[in-house]
């Protein structure tokens, strides 16, 4: 990331903050009326917003010091704040951030989007299951078939549901734990003895393909997929690995991730070609990620912010670091808060040419034209 763009993207993210209102949503900064009708998001502990809280498991953070940054306190994410889908839905222009689907009640408005991530999650169901029960990416996606009937239900009109879920938003970051808690641990889990990078690539490519065409069956046209990022330059890989051939980070690891990244690129290609009525997108989370973390204003990014437990996160109300912007890592495996606004600043409107493939998430809202709602 050049250092203009740096600067450029320093200035938004102070232009945001400083809009923040007492509720911790974006109000001068962008547009009253949402881009887009919903948005529904799949994924793991990036942004799992509470799902995890009511599971049995050790992949739940309700306690703190999470939260601490947030008027809300501890919900169940995975930071010190928001999270880049939080920061996201703010820059989409919507009052509230998307409610977890385990907190969902008859009560609650289905129309402005779900959150389906789990903790520990992945493409594959067995993945993180060491840790206890998680939500893997297809039962996130029977979720929301079962929401996307109560959508049906509610519109009393089939069609006109399927027109309303045309024009939401889908994302979905699935993966890191496939890689994280099952591939690189062949002592618990069988992937890592029974396949090379390439061939569990092309495992989880298929399986995640399946997931995707079922989301695009149930009325998903505008879809956002996230590659893996740097798995093997977390706190936790360098401290439970050790950096290799003088490298920062554990190179093999982030070796095997970009077998996946390549995949994915060329099924977002696919998805495009073979559907003239949807657009899919690539998030380069692992580019996004490759940068000089000093030239954005972080000085420490080889730790996390907190004192961690066994597995990772932060020991349950231990004080955390004070100059917490200054870190990129608030946990052993999960960015701060000051992380995630940079990544949702350039996720939403790319500051590199490499950041978001063919076109970045605000391009691609746009290139459907008005959704009048």
């Amino acid at each position: 990331m050049a250092m203009l763009e740096v600067v450029v993207v320093v200035m938004m993210i102070t232009t945001l903050v400083m809009a923040s209102s007492s509720n911790n949503i974006y109000a001068n900064a962008i547009k009253s009326e949402p881009q887009v009708p919903c948005f529904f998001i799949f994924g793991d502990s990036l942004a799992d917003n509470g799902n995890n809280n009511q599971l049995l498991t050790l992949a739940k953070v309700n306690y703190e010091p999470y939260g601490i940054d947030s008027p809300d306190g501890p919900t169940g994410r995975f930071t010190n704040g928001r999270t880049t889908v939080d920061i996201l839905a703010e820059l989409l222009g919507f009052e509230k951030y998307i409610p977890a689907f385990g907190s969902l009640n008859s009560s609650s408005n289905l129309m402005s989007g779900v959150n389906y991530a789990s903790g520990a999650a992945g493409i594959l169901s067995l993945s993180g299951k060491h840790m206890g029960d998680n939500i893997g990416l297809r039962k996130q996606v029977r979720n929301h078939r079962v929401l996307v009937s109560k959508i049906i239900e509610t519109q009393r009109d089939k069609g006109l549901a399927k027109k309303y879920l045309n024009k939401c938003l889908y994302w979905v970051a699935m993966g890191n734990n496939d890689y994280i808690n099952n591939y690189f641990m062949p002592w618990i889990y069988p992937y890592g003895n029974l396949y090379n990078p390439d061939q569990f690539a092309d495992l989880l490519i298929q399986k995640y393909s399946s997931q995707i065409m079922k989301l695009y069956n149930n009325g998903a046209r505008m879809v956002a997929l996230s590659g893996l990022g740097q798995i093997g330059c977390t706190p936790n890989s360098i401290s439970t690995y050790g950096a290799t051939n003088g490298s920062t980070c554990v190179d093999y690891m982030n070796e095997a991730v970009q077998f996946f990244n390549k995949k994915l690129v060329t099924l977002v290609d696919k998805f495009n070609n073979d559907f003239v009525d949807a657009k899919f997108i690539y998030i380069n989370s692992y580019g996004m990620g490759s940068g000089d973390p000093t030239q954005a204003g972080f000085k420490v990014w080889d730790v996390g912010c907190c004192s961690v437990n066994e597995v990772g996160q932060c020991k349950k109300l231990e004080k955390p670091c004070e100059n917490r912007t200054e870190y990129v890592f608030w946990d052993s495996h999960h960015p701060t808060e000051a992380s995630n606004l940079i990544t949702a600043a350039r996720i939403f409107k790319a500051y590199d040419s490499s950041d978001s493939y063919p076109m970045d998430l605000s391009s691609l809202i746009q290139s459907f034209g008005p959704k009048p709602y």
